[in-house]
C-alpha cells in the first residue's frame, strides 16, 4: 500500500513523532510528506490506514540516520511533552521523553541540507516552566544552525470546541529581505503572553512572525457529538453523577448548554468529576499514566445522562474529516487522538506562514502560490 494522498505542491516536508498521522493530514495540500516516524506501533497502524505505508517508518528516533532521510523543505517535530506538561513532573526539556527535541535536531544536523523551515510544537509548559529556560536553550540551538526563530502561542478553541493552546516555534532560513512581508514588528494576537514579551528582549534572532487573526468556529460542543452513542448502565452513572461539585452542576443546569464535558480529579484527597459549563471540551488527553478519560454529561428528557466520550467524537474535536480511520480498540483510537495535534490549526500556520514562507525561500512561482 503505497502513499494515499498527494498534492501538486512542489514543497515536501518530513513529520517527526508523527502519531496518528494529523500533521501529516494538515499539512498537505501545501506540503506533501515525503517521510514520517513515530516509535508507537498502535499510532502507526493509524497513520497507515490514513497515509499509506510507503513513507512511514515506525523506530525509535535515536536509531533514525539522517543522512538517509530526504530534502525536504520543512521538517515537523511535535516532540514528547510529558516532561514540560503541567500534568507531569516537568522534569524539563533535557528528560527522557522532552529531551527528544535533542534526538530531532541530531538527525536535523545529519541531513544532507538543512530544510529552509523547522517547526517543533509543544505544550505552554515549554514556555512558562523554569521561567522560559527550556525554550531559550531550544530557541538558541536553532539560531545556533541559522535560523530566525519565533514562537506562536495558538489554541484549538479558535476553530473548535475544545481548550487546546499550544505552541508552535517557527525556525526560518536567514535569506536577507525575503522573508521581511511575513514578519510583524511586534507581538500580536500569538504572542500576547508576558513570557514571550520577556524572551524576545534576551534572545537573539528573534521573529515576530505575522499570522492574521481567524474568525473563531461557531462550531459547538454539541455539534459534534454521536447521537447514537449508549450511555452506560445507570448505577455507573449515578455514582460518577454524584462527583459533580454542586457549584458546577448547578452552574450547568442554569446555563443554555445540553452538555458538559469534564475530567476526574483529586481534590483534598477526594475524587470530584470537575466539568466545564462554557459548551466547550477540556483538552484531551492520553487515557494512560493516571490520566483519565473525558467525560460527558447531558440534560435529557429524563434528567442528567453521563457517559465518556468515544473516539470518533475525539476525532471531531481534533478536527480530523469523518473520513480519518481509527483502527483497533476504543482506546486505540482515543489514544491516537487525545496525543495528537488539532488539524485545523496545523492547516492554518501551513497556509498562511508555512506555505508563504517555503515559496519565499525556495523563491518559487507565486502563481503556484496563489493557486494553492
Amino acid at each position: 500500500m503505497g502513499d494515499k494522498k498527494r498534492g501538486v505542491t512542489p514543497f515536501y516536508a518530513i513529520d517527526f513523532f508523527a502519531g496518528s498521522g494529523l500533521v501529516t493530514e494538515a499539512l498537505y495540500p501545501y506540503f506533501n510528506v515525503a517521510w514520517a516516524n513515530d516509535i508507537s506501533a498502535k499510532k502507526a497502524t493509524t497513520y497507515r490506514a490514513n497515509h499509506g505505508d510507503a513513507h512511514l517508518v515506525c523506530e525509535d528516533i535515536k536509531n533514525i540516520k539522517g543522512e538517509r532521510l530526504p530534502h525536504v523543505t520543512l521538517a515537523w517535530a511535535s516532540f514528547p511533552c510529558q516532561d514540560l506538561s503541567l500534568a507531569g513532573k516537568i522534569e524539563g526539556i533535557y528528560a527522557s521523553r522532552s529531551g527528544l527535541v535533542w534526538e530531532w535536531l541530531r538527525v536535523i544536523d545529519e541531513l544532507r541540507e538543512l530544510p529552509p523551515i523547522l517547526v517543533a510544537e509543544n505544550v505552554q509548559g515549554l514556555i512558562s516552566s523554569k521561567g522560559g529556560a527550556h525554550y531559550a536553550d531550544l530557541h538558541n540551538a536553532l539560531t545556533e544552525r541559522g535560523y530566525v526563530v519565533g514562537p506562536l502561542l495558538l489554541d484549538a478553541k479558535i476553530f473548535l470546541p475544545q481548550s487546546r493552546a499550544r505552541i508552535f516555534v517557527v525556525a526560518a532560513q536567514k535569506r536577507g529581505a525575503l522573508i521581511d512581508s511575513l514578519l510583524a514588528r511586534g507581538p500580536s494576537w500569538t504572542q500576547s503572553s508576558k513570557i514571550l514579551l520577556e524572551l524576545s528582549t534576551q534572545l537573539s534572532s528573534w521573529a515576530w512572525w505575522h499570522l492574521p487573526e481567524p474568525r473563531e468556529s461557531k462550531i459547538s460542543l454539541e455539534n459534534c457529538l454521536e447521537k447514537d452513542a449508549p450511555f452506560p448502565r445507570k448505577e455507573w452513572q449515578d455514582h460518577n453523577l454524584r462527583l459533580v461539585p454542586e457549584g458546577h452542576l448547578n452552574h450547568f443546569l442554569a446555563g443554555s448548554n445540553l452538555v458538559a464535558a469534564g475530567y476526574k480529579r483529586t481534590r483534598k484527597g477526594r475524587q470530584v468529576l470537575e466539568i466545564r459549563y462554557d459548551g466547550i471540551a477540556g483538552c484531551l488527553r492520553t487515557p494512560r499514566g493516571g490520566s483519565s478519560k473525558q467525560i460527558l454529561i447531558f440534560k435529557t428528557a429524563d434528567g442528567l445522562k453521563i457517559r465518556f466520550i468515544t473516539a470518533r467524537e475525539a476525532a471531531r474535536l481534533m478536527g480530523a474529516p469523518e473520513s480519518y480511520k481509527l483502527p483497533g480498540t476504543y482506546l486505540d483510537g482515543y489514544m491516537a487522538m487525545g496525543d495528537a495535534v488539532a488539524l485545523p490549526v496545523v492547516k492554518y500556520l501551513a497556509k498562511h506562514l508555512l506555505y508563504p514562507l517555503a515559496a519565499k525561500l525556495t523563491k518559487n512561482d507565486e502563481k503556484h502560490q496563489e493557486a494553492v
